[in-house]
């Protein structure tokens, strides 16, 4: 009789710690899972600047997804970071893509144009009251992009040489969610228009 309850024990002890075990390596997975999607879709940005105002303030911190660009294409009305500068000194920027590649780009009297037709930009948009690079036809590449900030009064963006053009390999990701202020956490504004 305490051979069998001994050989029970053992089973259930040799259970235990298989579960054990699996619930371990269970926990890891998930945890290494984790870590992968908040380095890939969580990268946490500080937004500075008024540029792009009003649907994002100075202050705010954002998550970028670095992965989305590598599957789908950029698109119209996307917020996102990407690095421009001269020489040495590189920058990251938060802007939004207005212009995308092989299209004509051009600013007159505050009105963005593409392709020779005005662009509705919906409520979140300003007027551009400035020009730039775009008081004349910007042709973009194959692979370029023209951002613009929000804010057109208060933006350094591919209106200015110090940007220009944005190539698709400088982009890092999509600005999606805001996740400070608490109070204004959520999806970033979207441009709601039907063109």
């Amino acid at each position: 009789m305490a051979r069998g309850q001994s050989r029970k024990k053992a089973e259930v002890n040799g259970s235990l710690i298989q579960s054990a075990a699996r619930w371990i390596v269970d926990i890891l997975v998930v945890i290494i899972l984790a870590a992968f999607l908040v380095a890939m879709l969580g990268q946490k940005v500080p937004v500075e600047g008024h540029s792009m105002e009003p649907s994002l303030m100075t202050g705010d911190e954002v998550l970028t997804d670095r992965m989305i660009y590598h599957f789908f294409s950029i698109r119209r009305f996307d917020v996102v970071l990407f690095q421009a500068g001269d020489g040495m000194e590189q920058k990251n920027y938060i802007k939004r893509v207005v212009g995308l590649p092989g299209e004509k780009v051009q600013i007159s009297d505050g009105i963005i144009y593409i392709n020779d037709a005005p662009l509705n930009t919906g409520d979140i948009m300003s007027r551009y009251t400035v020009a730039g690079l775009a008081e004349t036809p910007v042709t973009l590449g194959a692979d370029e992009y023209f951002l613009l900030g929000d804010n057109g009064d208060s933006s350094e963006d591919s209106r200015f040489a110090l940007v220009g053009n944005v190539k698709k390999e400088q982009v890092i990701g999509k600005v999606w969610f805001r996740i400070a202020p608490f109070k204004d956490l959520g999806p970033i504004a979207k441009v709601e228009v039907n063109n």
